[in-house]
């Protein structure tokens, strides 16, 4: 094997008491793309901004071409040619495409600014990536998706000599992934080394020529991929064997609980129809952009809409949430760091913001808002090293099962979960899936909206495949199949029946 060009050597980090990497050794080759996975809070993301230059360690040894560094920051880390791609966007939203690729990288012409180069160029990067996003379209109005790929076009404009990757395809499709990975195979035969990290294993697997798992601070397993299962990377994560993903399905009950006639979102959704059974768990599937959010959304009276909902036999009006709420129906927002988490904000805090009148007026009982967290930090495992901590500090899982927890501290009767594990490991995966299933059990009536087929077929009992704005069909039983899904989604006729 080549020498290393970025490594760690016997690395630990504390933040104040508490140590989050115990003596970690991580090297990047040349021409390999190296892949770091473990579990939410396993130490990914502070291995990763050490080497990036973000952060420094608290004892070890980073090396650069073999020859100790310590970098004054990330930018002098990729003034060597370290580059980093964030999970979180690292875009100036008010800035164009173009502005944001070269941003503090300028292109000149004399004194000044080269736009029609720029702009040139990032069409370039763009098409690259088949991209089709307008190089001088404001960031703020791209969507998820093409936002990640400006990230990536930001990356390979830069010469990169190390390039690290966090979650690069959390929010991209099937076909934006296969994109994604002709870019890095390409990079990878031009000598570039790339640090990945996804908590999908068949990407994984597909993509990385070694693998380094952690858990909870410590490597406890490097081997090259080929050699390597995509169980034994799930096990050695989680330290534990994961032979039952999925619980078994909750059967659903006779009573219609919630039913949505004629439902549209102007230029989103047209005429919708659907039915939720008490203590069913229905899967609403189809391509990014197919309506289902903007569907979920309306529901839940967070977008205008037409139509009729109706919860128990009542209506509820368009657009009016707490409504809705109060009625007994809540939504779990796909974006959980955006609109569903104050991140700067403790972990009570975030709890109890939705529910404050039970907690006492006009004076907040600090004690109840304590007892409730204990209970959700209980009920959910939820784990934090302190629970004044900003939310914002605790991993995507942890996360996610505090927004879980304030979604149903209301104790409705119809939940629905937009992508419930996105940016998840395997572990937490299962713990939520677990959850859902215990909340069907109870007799509540779970809609699940997810990006992921396996994930459909193993927690619902009936999907719903959405294309272009409109229910495109339904599968229920054992028709719920990645071909059936598959189908419908890319609008194609003879497979399910309309929902209704």
């Amino acid at each position: 094997m080549s020498a290393p060009i970025l490594a760690l050597t016997g690395v630990t980090k504390s933040f104040g008491p508490i140590e989050v990497l115990h003596g970690v050794d991580f090297a990047l080759r040349p021409g390999e793309v190296h892949a770091l996975i473990g579990e939410n809070g396993a130490g990914k993301s502070t291995t990763m901004k050490i080497l990036a230059g973000y952060l420094d360690p608290t004892a070890g040894e980073v090396t650069f071409e073999g020859r100790p560094a310590r970098f004054s920051g990330s930018d002098e880390a990729e003034a060597r040619g370290i580059i980093m791609i964030h999970q979180e966007f690292n875009l100036a939203e008010h800035l164009s495409v173009d502005q944001n690729v070269f941003l503090g990288r300028e292109l000149r012409r004399g004194f000044l600014l080269d736009h029609r180069a720029m702009r040139a160029r990032t069409a370039e990067l763009l098409a690259r990536l088949d991209c089709r996003a307008d190089p001088g379209e404001r960031v703020s109005r791209l969507s998820v998706p093409d936002k990640q790929m400006v990230e990536i076009a930001k990356a390979l404009s830069r010469q990169a000599r190390v390039l690290i990757m966090d979650e690069p395809t959390a929010v991209l499709t099937e076909k934006e992934t296969e994109v994604l990975f002709a870019q890095i195979e390409r990079l990878r035969d031009e000598g570039v080394a790339i640090l990945y990290t996804s908590h999908k294993l068949g990407e994984v697997k597909r993509i990385a020529d070694r693998v380094t798992v952690l858990r909870d601070g410590v490597m406890v397993r490097s081997d090259r991929t080929a050699d390597v299962t995509e169980d034994d990377m799930a096990t050695a994560m989680v330290g534990r064997e994961l032979s039952d993903l999925y619980p078994a399905k909750a059967g659903r009950g006779a009573e219609p609980i919630l039913e949505v006639r004629g439902l549209s979102v102007p230029g989103v959704v047209e005429d919708a129809d659907l039915t939720l059974h008490r203590g069913e768990v229905l899967g609403i599937g189809g391509l990014v952009g197919s309506g289902r959010t903007e569907l979920a959304e309306a529901i839940a009276g967070l977008r205008p809409r037409e139509g009729q909902v109706r919860l128990k036999g009542l209506d509820l009006p368009a657009g009016e949430v707490a409504q809705a709420v109060h009625a007994g129906l809540v939504y779990l927002t796909e974006d959980r760091k955006g609109a569903g988490l104050l991140l700067e904000k403790s972990l009570r805090e975030n709890l109890t913001l939705g529910q404050l009148s039970r907690f006492g007026r006009p004076l907040i009982d600090r004690g109840r808002e304590e007892a409730a967290l204990d209970k959700a930090i209980a009920d959910f495992a939820i784990k934090a090293p302190e629970r004044g901590m900003a939310v914002g500090n605790l991993s995507g899982g942890n996360q996610q099962k505090l927004l879980l927890a304030k979604t149903l501290l209301s104790d409705p009767e119809v939940v629905i979960i937009d992508e419930p594990t996105r940016g998840i490991d395997i572990g937490t995966k299962q713990q939520i899936y677990t959850l859902i299933a215990a909340l069907a059990a109870e007799g509540r009536s779970i809609i699940v909206i997810s990006s992921e087929m396996p994930e459909l077929i193993g927690l619902a009992g009936r999907v719903i495949v959405m294309h272009a704005g409109r229910i495109a069909g339904e599968l229920s039983g054992d028709a719920v199949t990645e071909r059936g899904i598959v189908r419908l989604a890319m609008g194609l006729e003879g497979q399910g029946e309309t929902a209704a």
